[in-house]
């Protein structure tokens, strides 16, 4: 008997019984690996943050990211990293090296960057104002967290879900608010995976067909533009360079993910002479900074974290800041067209959203369904990058007024 005693004292099952909130967490992580892996939405990050919930929720597996005052003195100093990782196990390493740094973050701004073409933005500059408007979920539910109880810091990290765009949910969480980066990642990420669920019924409710109906290629036909940019190849080059110098006079905070965001970009478009730091920036650099940041992310998600009434009050404030958001962009549209004889289809201020290129994906299955022949993807484009830049540059002034 004692050794059956001493051998169920090995396993995790006496915990597991103890503390039942492990087996919610794990479902919750089983539930993000299903929408990766089956549905996939945006598979990259949430196989890895679905995995990373379920490795800090293993009883006695010690994978759980610890709070910040378990590596902290009583002097204020921190334990090094060989420390935490003694102490704390390999996970806990990761984050305190990796994402507590804020390294991370900045590093996927470099290979989204390099994704990036900025051509549509360029060739559709009244556009990218709808980008801007789209931030109006942002500083909306900012106010609104305020008023029912959050901090300034901690309504600004909630606020920036809104933006859609998961590193710099990140980047402003680790700053503002660390101790709600786990939620705030996992709202962020899961919702910029849901943006098909989403985007429809605000749409549905802000926009009549006609609208919905307006072909911005027979607009483009009707009021041709005056202005044609004559070296495309040219403008892209320098738009990276002027944009990064622009924002650090105006928003220095903004540098570190708009910075990376445009040098990324830069070694695009300067081609075959830069390719192969462009093929590292896309390539193995943001496929390892996916995987640690993933990881990391959701090994934060322990059950003593999670589950409590402020994430919930997380995770319900961040779908209004994304649909406030999405909103914010199509009532821009709408606005413009009262004085505009060039209308434009309400669809593209719904991508203003940093949601890419999902949101521009959805805006034009939505056209589609409307008229078969209404292909907005191209103009889709212009707001939904330019929405990446508003959600780094509003991220930067969060930071400036509460860091």
């Amino acid at each position: 008997m004692n050794a059956l005693k001493n051998l169920y004292n090995i396993t995790a099952f006496g915990e597991l019984i103890s503390q039942p909130g492990f087996i919610l967490m794990l479902a919750i992580g089983v539930f993000l690996l299903f929408l990766g892996i089956r549905k996939k939405y945006e598979p990259l990050l949430l196989v890895p943050i679905g995995f990373g919930v379920i490795l800090a929720n293993l009883p006695g597996a010690g994978m759980g990211i610890v709070g910040e005052e378990m590596v902290r003195f009583e002097d204020g100093r921190y334990m090094n990293l060989l420390e935490i990782a003694g102490e704390y196990g390999i996970m806990n390493y990761l984050y305190y090296m990796l994402i507590k740094t804020g390294f991370l973050p900045p590093i996927i701004f470099l290979g989204v960057g390099a994704l990036t073409d900025f051509g549509p933005m360029l060739r559709n500059l009244r556009l990218s104002l709808f980008g801007a408007a789209a931030q109006l979920g942002i500083f909306t539910v900012f106010f609104a967290a305020i008023a029912v109880g959050f901090t300034p810091q901690e309504a600004g990290a909630l606020g920036i879900i809104g933006g859609g765009d998961g590193p710099t949910a990140i980047y402003i969480s680790i700053l503002l608010a660390p101790h709600m980066l786990g939620p705030i990642a996992i709202a962020a990420y899961s919702y910029m995976a849901l943006v098909p669920v989403i985007i429809p019924p605000v749409v549905k409710v802000l926009c009549t067909k006609k609208e919905l109906q307006i072909n911005m290629k027979a607009m483009d036909k009707m009021y041709p533009s005056g202005q044609q940019i004559k070296n495309m190849t040219a403008v892209k080059i320098a738009f990276p360079i002027v944009l990064g110098i622009v924002v650090a006079f105006f928003v220095p905070t903004a540098v570190p993910l708009v910075g990376m965001l445009m040098f990324g970009n830069l070694i695009r478009e300067i081609g075959v002479a830069t390719g192969r730091l462009s093929e590292a920036a896309t390539g193995p650099i943001m496929n390892t900074a996916t995987i640690f940041l993933g990881l990391a992310v959701g090994a934060t998600m322990t059950s003593a974290t999670f589950l409590n009434e402020r994430t919930l009050g997380i995770i319900f404030g961040g779908l209004v800041a994304f649909a406030i958001s999405v909103a914010g962009g199509i009532l821009a549209v709408k606005f413009y067209n009262l004085f505009a004889t060039k209308k434009i289809n309400p669809l593209i201020g719904a991508t203003g959203l940093s949601a890419v290129p999902m949101a521009s994906r959805v805006a034009n299955e939505i056209a589609i369904k409307h008229d078969p022949g209404n292909h907005l993807l191209q103009y889709c484009m212009a707001s939904n990058i330019s929405g990446v830049i508003g959600s780094a540059v509003a991220a930067g002034v969060l930071i400036a007024f509460l860091g």
